[in-house]
C-alpha cells in the first residue's frame, strides 16, 4: 500500500476497541439519531451477540454479528471503526476452528451453542491484571 495512503488510513483507526475474533459473544452499543432539525436527540442501542465473521483491513473492516430474537435470527454488519459505534464490550470467548460461522444460520436452539474458550480477557487499554 501506498505510504501516504496507509498514514491516511491510520489516521482514522480507533484504538479504543478491545480484541475480540469470530466465536465470541459481544455487545455493540450504537449511537442512534431520533428526531428531526431542534429536536434531534442521540441515544445509545445496544446490540448483543456472537460475531459470525470479520472482513476487510485498516479502516475498510467490518464484522458481522449474530443473535436470535424471538425465535428470528437477527445479523448486523457493523463498520469496525465507525464513529456510531460508543463502545464495543466482549461478553465471552468463543472456541470455534472457522473464520466464518455462516453455519450457525442452519441451526437451531442447543445445536448453535458454541463451545466457551479458554482464553484470557485483555481489557481494551491492552494491560493485563495478573
Amino acid at each position: 500500500m501506498n505510504p501516504i495512503i496507509r498514514k491516511l488510513h491510520e489516521a482514522q483507526l480507533r484504538k479504543d476497541l478491545p480484541e475480540f475474533r469470530t466465536g465470541d459473544t459481544i455487545k455493540v452499543n450504537v449511537r442512534l439519531r431520533e428526531g428531526e432539525g431542534e429536536k434531534e436527540k442521540e441515544r445509545l442501542q445496544a446490540f448483543e451477540g456472537v460475531v459470525i465473521s470479520k472482513k476487510g483491513r485498516a479502516s475498510g473492516a467490518t464484522f458481522t454479528v449474530r443473535r436470535v430474537s424471538f425465535g428470528v435470527g437477527i445479523e448486523r454488519i457493523f463498520p469496525l471503526h465507525s464513529p456510531s459505534i460508543s463502545s464495543i464490550e466482549v461478553m465471552g470467548k468463543g472456541s470455534v476452528r472457522r473464520a466464518r460461522l455462516y453455519y450457525l444460520r442452519d441451526l437451531r436452539g442447543k445445536a448453535a451453542r458454541i463451545k466457551r474458550a479458554a482464553r484470557v480477557v485483555v481489557p481494551a487499554g491492552g494491560e493485563t491484571t495478573a
